[in-house]
């Protein structure tokens, strides 16, 4: 590997990174605006629920049909399409007016979150898939670059909880959203004007068959992924949020909480190589891993379904403390998932790989959103605390199949 060769594939890995962190800083911005400002006009939980349920759903056909176009079009172009959408959202959601009756406001916003659904998992299967052409450059930093560039977004979209409330408060609905267009129009730019436009292209699948028909390796994995992240956010877009306002904490507690977990849980997620041994054929230790920390991870939401059923003495702060553990087993899973995607995909058509994959990713979210707040409306959060478990011991189930070889 030259020194020239190396050079480059930094440069594009940072400048993937920089554009990717922009924008998921106004991702987690949205969904903390979007939640505060719907509560305040009295959205019941299922209702809140039912306002991200398209932006989740348009998430799974955007990473399919992402990763196709990536690999038929270019990364550079895809990265370029989904900022480009992202500020159409923004702009769209902006448009709401507060005379509009209650039911047009809620298609509204659907409808503007599903563009937001398309942007976000079309920038994110790009920039995963750069990861994976960079790393090919510079030997043996796969799992390390994998590791920081999903964990330091991760703590991005913490501070964008934070964002979000803030610009809520001081700028309002409309106002926050125009900033945040302003600032990703300036993002695009520089991603228009510092990546090649054929970064990543290659042969595409020429068919629908040859397209879904992947590696058991990665069917499995994608299985995994779907409970994986449906058992986080069945507790986390409504159930905890109102648990925690409803104890008596303001917006901005609610906000900095999750902040403070989101970020947390990314500062984890980057390091888990350190965590990790790892292994010379990059599978042999990294798959009994992901076994390991989803059966540990199970037991933590299960526990606290207990604390809260009992409604013992200090119930919230153990709730607190409690997801607190469980995001830093959860951050460690998710490392190892998001390692173990790019190390079962094939070189050639890394982003549809990738994209099949996130597409299981956001059917998982869309799982959870809904369940998040059927299961708070039945039972409080302690269903929603028993459906996450549940869904933790699927997931470890399924990673007991994960092949040892590519």
């Amino acid at each position: 590997m030259t020194r020239t060769t190396s050079s480059a594939a930094v440069r594009q890995y940072a400048i993937v990174t920089s554009a990717y962190w922009s924008f998921t800083l106004t991702d987690g911005a949205l969904r903390m605006l979007v939640l505060l400002h719907f509560y305040q006009l009295g959205y019941s939980p299922f209702t809140l629920a039912f306002l991200f349920l398209l932006y989740e759903a348009a998430g799974v056909v955007a990473n399919l049909f992402g990763g196709w176009l990536a690999t038929r079009y270019g990364i550079s172009r895809m990265l370029v399409v989904g900022l480009s959408t992202q500020i159409l959202g923004f702009l769209l959601l902006s448009a709401l007016s507060p005379t509009w009756s209650a039911t047009l406001s809620v298609l509204w916003v659907l409808m503007a979150q599903g563009v937001c659904g398309v942007a976000k998992d079309l920038t994110k299967t790009a920039s995963k898939s750069a990861i994976k052409m960079t790393a090919q450059q510079a030997s043996g930093q796969l799992f390390q670059w994998v590791a920081w560039f999903t964990g330091s977004k991760n703590a991005m979209k913490g501070v964008g909880f934070f964002v979000g409330g803030v610009l809520l408060q001081f700028l309002g609905f409309s106002g926050a959203l125009w900033l945040m267009a302003s600032l990703l129009s300036l993002v695009l730019i520089g991603v228009l004007t510092s990546l090649p436009a054929l970064f990543g292209q290659s042969k595409a699948s020429k068919t629908a068959k040859e397209l879904f028909a992947k590696s058991s390796g990665i069917n499995l994995l994608a299985l995994a992924r779907v409970f994986l992240f449906g058992a986080r956010d069945v507790w986390f877009v409504v159930g905890v949020p109102v648990y925690l306002y409803a104890a008596g904490w303001n917006f901005s507690m609610v906000g900095g909480f999750l902040a403070l977990w989101t970020i947390g849980y990314g500062l984890v997620q980057a390091m888990a190589p350190q965590v990790i041994r790892r292994s010379a054929d990059g599978l042999s230790t990294e798959v009994p891993a992901a076994r390991h920390w989803s059966l540990l991870l199970a037991f933590v939401p299960a526990g606290l379904a207990w604390f809260v059923w009992q409604d013992v003495a200090y119930s919230v702060w153990i709730v607190v403390i409690g997801l607190g553990i469980f995001g830093v087993v959860f951050a460690i899973n998710s490392a190892v998932h998001s390692y173990l995607i790019l190390a079962y995909a094939g070189s050639a058509k890394a982003a549809e790989d990738v994209g099949f994959y996130y597409a299981a990713n956001a059917s998982g979210r869309f799982m959870g959103t809904l369940l998040s707040g059927v299961l708070y409306q039945w039972g409080g959060l302690t269903y929603a605390l028993i459906g996450s478990a549940m869904m933790l011991a699927a997931c470890w189930l399924v990673t007991l199949k994960l092949p040892l070889e590519t």
